[in-house]
């Protein structure tokens, strides 16, 4: 794990990270979301380097709530119908860094995947809906 850690892009001291965190406490900091196709979104990522969130320890677990409620805060303006809150754990489940990370997406009305929930948008995202 060692090796991975190293060249984790969001591992802050790697010096990787493209953008820069718009929120931090001791456990965590919050990320806006880049993907053209979840751009009303943000991430939630876990400071010390654990691969998934069966990793998280309990004090990484009671300091959650802050960083959540400022990326829903930070989502605010663009008025959301609701959020896809949600882990991609392991390769086939999606998960491209290997790094713990919490999404947080928006969702609109008059998205043709409204009420279908997270399988909806992993439908449009892999283009199973238009």
């Amino acid at each position: 794990m060692m090796g991975m850690m190293n060249t984790c892009r969001f591992c802050l001291s790697n010096e990787l990270l493209e953008d820069r965190p718009l929120f931090e406490n001791n456990s965590y900091y919050v990320l806006g979301m880049r993907e053209v196709e979840r751009s009303h979104g943000a991430m939630v990522v876990l400071k010390r380097h654990a691969e998934t969130p069966f990793d998280i320890n309990d004090r990484e677990w009671s300091e959650i709530g802050g960083p959540l409620a400022f990326a829903k805060e930070m989502l605010r303006p663009f008025n959301a119908s609701g959020y896809s809150v949600g882990w991609n754990v392991g390769d086939l489940a999606g998960q491209h860094v290997q790094h713990v990370h919490l999404h947080v997406i928006c969702r609109f009305e008059d998205d043709p995947a409204a009420g279908l929930g997270i399988n909806g948008l992993i439908g449009k995202v892999n283009g199973l809906i238009p």
